[in-house]
């Protein structure tokens, strides 16, 4: 790109109001690529990626829909944390997994504290299901959008499991 030419990568940004807090979405032309709790609201430029983020996000909350089709790609990450959040998504609707059960679906067994720290950085909340990650012993551990949310989550996507 030259010098004062367009800027091809222009950000967008859209706000959901679910029923566990504000929720920002961020996208460039090519997807979205961020979905995180935040506590306020500020300006927003959306584009239809984001308004169909928001829709579907709305079904997600609604017990309507399972599963996202959403235009989304990884704006950040190491190959070892792309690698755990691809993992994340094979995680079925109403489901949990272990941190450990990540791990050796990665093939690296000894990775706990690491896939938990991959978890922690997953900027695409709800889509990427970090939320449905739990400790070997059943607990609920660490939610960047708070414990609570974490159980709220996995509670609303047990109550619609079996209807979806």
């Amino acid at each position: 790109m030259c010098k004062g030419g367009l800027n091809m990568d222009k950000e967008f940004k859209g706000y959901y109001r679910s029923p566990i807090g504000i929720i920002e979405i961020l996208a460039k032309d090519k997807g979205i690529f961020s979905i995180n709790f935040v506590d306020n609201l500020s300006e927003s430029v959306t584009n239809d990626l984001i308004l169909n983020c928001i829709t579907q996000l709305d079904d997600y909350f609604k017990g309507l829909r399972k599963d996202f089709d959403i235009d989304m790609f990884y704006n950040k990450g190491t190959p070892f944390q792309i690698k755990v959040w691809n993992a994340l998504k094979t995680i079925p609707y109403g489901c949990t997994c272990s941190y450990k059960e990540i791990a050796c679906k990665i093939g690296n067994e000894k990775a706990v504290r690491a896939v938990g720290g991959a978890n922690n950085k997953n900027n695409l909340a709800i889509i990427i299901p970090c939320h449905r990650v739990i400790g070997s012993n059943g607990n609920l551990i660490g939610y960047n959008g708070g414990l609570w949310k974490k159980e709220w989550l996995l509670n609303h996507e047990g109550k619609f499991k079996n209807l979806l």
